[in-house]
C-alpha cells in the first residue's frame, strides 16, 4: 500500500487529506518542489533547499514551527523507505496556505509529501530524440512569480494536453514577449555553433535546480553558457537541443515540425553533469 505524509502523519494514498475550502485547491495558492532519491540520499539537495526557501519567503509562507529543512528531509526519505523506493524514487513536496477565503489563510503552510518509484533507466541519456513543438494558446507572464514551481499550473496544463494530442513528447511556451521560455516540465538548452544558451531567469522559466547545476558544472569545465532572451527562430539555427529537470536529467530533443536535430555536444553535457550525480 502506496503511503503520503500530510503534515507529518503517515496516512494511505487514497486517504482524503484536503478540505474543500483548502487555498490550494481553491485559487491555487501553493507551491511544489520535485527532486529524486537515489540511494536513500536526496541528489541536488543544496539546489533544492535553496530554492524552496526563496519561493516559501516569495509567497510569504512559513514552515511549522517544529519542522526545520533537515526534519523535513527526514520525513521525506523516512516515507521513502515506507514506500520501498528509497533506492530510487520520484517525491512531490507540495505546500498551502491551508484553508480559508481570498482574504484569510493561515501563513503556516500545510505540507504534503508523495513519493512513487523510479526506473534505473530514468537518467540514461534517451536513445531516441524527442520530438516537441510550441503550444500556441497561451504566453508565459515574466514576474517575480515565473520562476517558482506554482500550485497554479493551469499554462502547463493545457500545454501538455495540447502536446498529447499533437503526439509531441513535451510543448514549448512563449512568454508575453513571443520568446522560449520553457516547457511543461523542463528547461530548455541550445546548442547553436557550439554555443550553450538557455533562456534567461527574467524570460518567464521555471528557476529549474537542472538548470542551474548544469550552467555550474558547465562553467567549472570552462564552457561558456548564454542566459539571454531565445526568439522561437532561434530553433532553426540549432544544432543540438536538450531538455533538463530534477527527475529525467538530460533528454535530447530530435525533432521541432520539419527540423531535424543531432546528438553530439549533448552526451558530453549530460556526462559531465547528470551521469556525475549519481555518483
Amino acid at each position: 500500500m502506496n503511503r503520503i505524509s500530510f503534515n507529518g502523519k503517515i496516512v494511505a494514498a487514497n486517504e482524503a487529506v484536503l478540505k474543500a475550502d483548502n487555498r490550494s485547491y481553491r485559487y491555487g495558492d501553493g507551491c511544489f518542489e520535485t527532486m529524486q532519491v537515489y540511494q536513500g540520499k536526496m541528489l541536488l539537495e543544496e539546489l533544492h533547499t535553496a530554492r524552496l526557501t526563496k519561493t516559501l519567503a516569495l509567497l510569504q509562507l512559513h514552515l511549522p514551527v517544529h519542522l526545520s529543512f533537515e526534519k523535513l528531509k527526514s520525513e521525506i526519505i523516512s516515507l521513502c523507505q515506507k514506500n520501498g523506493c528509497e533506492k530510487n524514487a520520484r517525491v512531490r513536496l507540495s505546500f498551502s496556505r491551508g484553508q480559508g477565503g481570498l482574504f484569510e489563510g493561515n501563513p503556516t503552510a500545510d505540507y504534503c509529501i508523495e513519493c512513487w518509484p523510479l526506473d534505473q533507466s530514468i537518467k540514461e541519456l534517451n536513445p531516441n530524440g524527442l520530438e516537441i513543438g510550441i503550444y500556441p494558446d497561451a504566453r508565459k507572464s515574466m514576474d517575480k512569480f515565473s520562476g517558482i514551481k506554482s500550485a497554479s499550473f493551469q499554462s502547463y496544463a493545457m500545454a501538455a494536453l495540447y502536446a498529447k494530442e499533437q503526439k509531441w513528447n513535451d510543448a514549448l511556451l512563449l512568454n508575453s514577449n513571443g520568446y522560449l521560455a520553457d516547457t511543461t516540465i523542463a528547461n530548455i538548452f541550445l546548442l547553436i555553433k557550439g554555443k550553450l544558451i538557455t533562456p534567461s531567469l527574467d524570460q518567464g522559466c521555471i528557476d529549474g535546480v537542472m538548470r542551474r547545476h548544469i550552467i555550474r558544472v558547465m562553467l567549472k569545465k570552462g564552457q561558456a553558457v548564454e542566459e539571454r532572451p531565445v526568439h522561437p527562430d532561434e530553433l532553426e539555427q540549432a544544432d543540438e537541443i536538450f531538455l533538463s529537470n530534477a527527475i529525467r536529467g538530460i533528454r535530447w530533443v530530435g525533432r521541432i515540425g520539419d527540423k531535424m536535430y543531432v546528438c553530439q555536444q549533448t552526451v558530453d553535457i549530460f556526462n559531465q553533469s547528470v551521469r556525475t550525480i549519481l555518483h
